[in-house]
């Protein structure tokens, strides 16, 4: 058997560790683990009864009354056509299943162990015989492979994210070996345990009215699941609800034990936040996440939160703050010079709007993996300054000797300064401030006949040109009016540099359209990442991904030195080594000034109507309320009764 380590002794001896369920009769092969981590050994073992930020005895019952924003139009969650429900994912269960208080730590669901060899060159998972679909049959080797390959041909997120991984085959009645096109890959594994597994037959088959199913096509039809959830009514772009599933093959497995506690799901689509927020205030909706510091200082001041009908918490979470930021899409021409995007950063006030609009509530993201040991500090030293050396004379010099650092307006003057330093970086840039003649649509007859007699002058402004005469032009794309109220200062800022920047908001089917079809100037994009970043940064930054639709490299970043650090990351030998070159990634992309950060909140905001109850611990990275929370009958009685007050 397989020593168990401290996590912190497997942290420093290897970057994929496992927890081994062991097997005398096949001594002389690779162990079956129940549990795969690229950040230290599991905390649970093979024999644990159930995780400790749940209640194994929760309640089951009740219904939660939810909403989303925009609208949906498809119940398929393979294929890259339409939007998506919300809630889909409660349908389908994965191979392994991550745990929400363990960063980048997984553990046995529909296969109960998995196996490599030490090249990390496949991976091979023993699926449980018991694990089965909604309409009884058993999940089959045929399923997980149907499930692979349909995935890759009809999404070219999954083509790209499951890129190195060969093919899948079936190596036993309950198994299946996944191989892929190189060694060392070691997070390989587990994102190849992150795929959800859909029934073959189900698809393969026909509907209700005889027609052919299309896996790669949207439906409304609710499709065959193996979760804990099956959808119970659909009213497509306005309304979906999800009942669970009595007999749930996985309910009582150690993973599942005490979670997906509630009986029904609903989700009600809004086209705007504040009609929502109005019903939950009223008791139409029953949980509220808040993602607005000014609304979370300013708008919970209703009757019944007064009453103490409603709750209100901050819940402190640990996970690593992503990087949201206002994101340039620099296949456009004024955006591929990094002064100009340079410039950009130093005139945007965050403390100004930190002050005016959050209350002061937030940090500013300083890194793409802020809050973690990801995140790169100082000057580069040891195995990722090696790293960088290797790309020095493709990227920033700056890199080399200056830590990098968002502009501060700490004391008046500050931002004037900062705004002296864009226009120098501009005008290097080729763009130079005029003073222009512009029309005055308030100019009316008797102001035209003063200047026509010359008793008045006409109005002017400053216009940022480049050689060509053409003025810089930037649109900032909304799919709602959360980001107002810092992109309108924000705009207003820019023009005052001479830039004719304008902000415009669309509906949420626009929106995602012109995102995905990289149809805009600048958007707010948020690019969060986990403890053991990998092979999904290609996705993120690399140059086979930015010309393709969809892809999460919104920016359009084709630069050959990230290509290469993202290599390291993915090949890294050990966490070590992938400390370091995530390190070395986080510096060449923020010299590159591809982004005006954000912020971010180490909290979760959350409210509630007072009929749900909760673990006395709840995972580190996640308040978890719709996995972990329960519906409790005697508090809703109790909140009935003070209604009727």
């Amino acid at each position: 058997m397989q020593m168990r380590l401290t996590p912190l002794i497997a942290a420093a001896l290897a970057f994929l560790s496992f927890s081994p369920i062991p097997n005398p009769a096949k001594a002389d092969e690779a162990q079956c683990h129940n549990a795969m981590s690229l950040v230290g050994a599991p905390k649970y073992g093979p024999d644990f009864k159930n995780f400790d930020w749940v209640n194994p005895d929760a309640p089951k019952g009740g219904t939660v009354r939810q909403w989303s924003l925009g609208s949906f139009d498809t119940l398929n969650p393979i294929s890259d056509k339409g939007v998506k429900a919300a809630g889909l994912g409660l349908i389908y269960d994965s191979l392994f299943t991550p745990s929400l208080d363990e960063p980048s730590t997984q553990y046995g669901l529909i296969a109960e162990c998995a196996s490599h060899p030490d090249d990390f060159s496949s991976v091979t998972f023993k699926l449980r015989p018991e694990a089965k679909f909604q309409d009884g049959q058993p999940i089959t080797p045929e399923d997980v492979i149907f499930s692979f390959d349909e995935a890759k041909k009809v999404n070219p997120f999954y083509a790209f994210y499951y890129k190195n991984v060969e093919k899948a085959e079936k190596t036993g009645d309950h198994e299946v070996k996944f191989t892929f096109d190189k060694t060392g890959n070691r997070e390989l594994p587990m994102i190849v345990g992150e795929l959800n597994i859909v029934p073959k037959h189900y698809w393969e088959g026909k509907d209700a009215n005889g027609n052919q199913r299309d896996i790669g096509k949207t439906t409304v039809e609710p499709p065959l699941g193996n979760g804990p959830y099956k959808i119970k009514s659909v009213d497509t772009g306005r309304k979906i609800s999800y009942e669970r599933v009595p007999d749930y093959w996985a309910k009582d497995l150690p993973v599942m034990r005490g979670q997906q506690n509630f009986d029904t799901l609903e989700y009600t689509y809004y086209r705007d936040k504040t009609p929502a927020f109005e019903d939950f205030k009223i008791g139409k909706l029953d949980y509220w996440a808040e993602n607005k510091a000014s609304d979370w200082a300013t708008k919970y001041n209703f009757d019944s939160l007064k009453k103490g009908l409603v709750k209100k918490e901050d819940i402190p979470v640990e996970r690593l703050a992503p990087m949201q930021a206002f994101a340039f899409n620099t296949r456009r021409e004024q955006f591929q010079d990094v002064r100009v995007r340079q410039a950009f950063n130093l005139l945007f006030n965050f403390e100004e709007a930190n002050k005016r609009t959050f209350f002061g509530s937030y940090k500013r993201v300083g890194s793409y993996f802020d809050n973690s040991e990801l995140a790169s500090k100082g000057l580069p030293q040891g195995r990722e300054l090696e790293i960088l050396n290797e790309v020095k004379s493709e990227i920033p010099p700056e890199v080399f000797t200056t830590e990098w650092k968002n502009p501060v307006n700490a004391e008046e003057g500050d931002y004037r300064k900062h705004q002296q330093e864009a226009l120098k970086l501009l005008e290097a840039a080729g763009w130079k401030i005029k003073s222009e003649s512009v029309d005055d649509p308030s100019c009316g007859t008797w102001c035209k006949i003063k200047k026509t007699i010359g008793l008045s002058s006409a109005s002017t402004a400053r216009v940022l040109r480049n050689a060509k005469g053409e003025q810089m032009n930037v649109e900032i794309l909304l799919p709602d009016d959360t980001f107002e109220p810092i992109m309108l200062p924000y705009a207003k800022d820019l023009q005052t540099m001479g830039i004719n920047a304008t902000v415009r908001e669309v509906d949420g089917a626009q929106y995602k359209q012109r995102e995905d079809n990289r149809d805009f100037d600048m958007i707010v994009d948020n690019f969060s990442q986990s403890n053991s970043p990998g092979n999904e940064q290609r996705d993120f930054w690399g140059s086979a991904a930015a010309d393709r639709p969809s892809s999460r490299n919104t920016v359009g970043i084709k630069n050959p030195a990230i290509d290469k650090i993202v290599d390291k990351i993915i090949f890294a030998k050990d966490r070590a080594e992938l400390v370091a070159a995530t390190h070395a990634l986080d510096r060449v992309l923020l010299w590159n000034y591809y982004v005006v950060p954000n912020w971010y909140y180490p909290f979760d905001r959350v409210a509630y109507w007072d009929k749900f109850s909760r673990p006395q611990k709840l995972p580190s990275q996640t308040s978890g309320f719709s996995q972990v929370w329960w519906y409790d009958a005697d508090k809703a009685k109790a909140l009935e009764a003070a209604k009727g007050k």
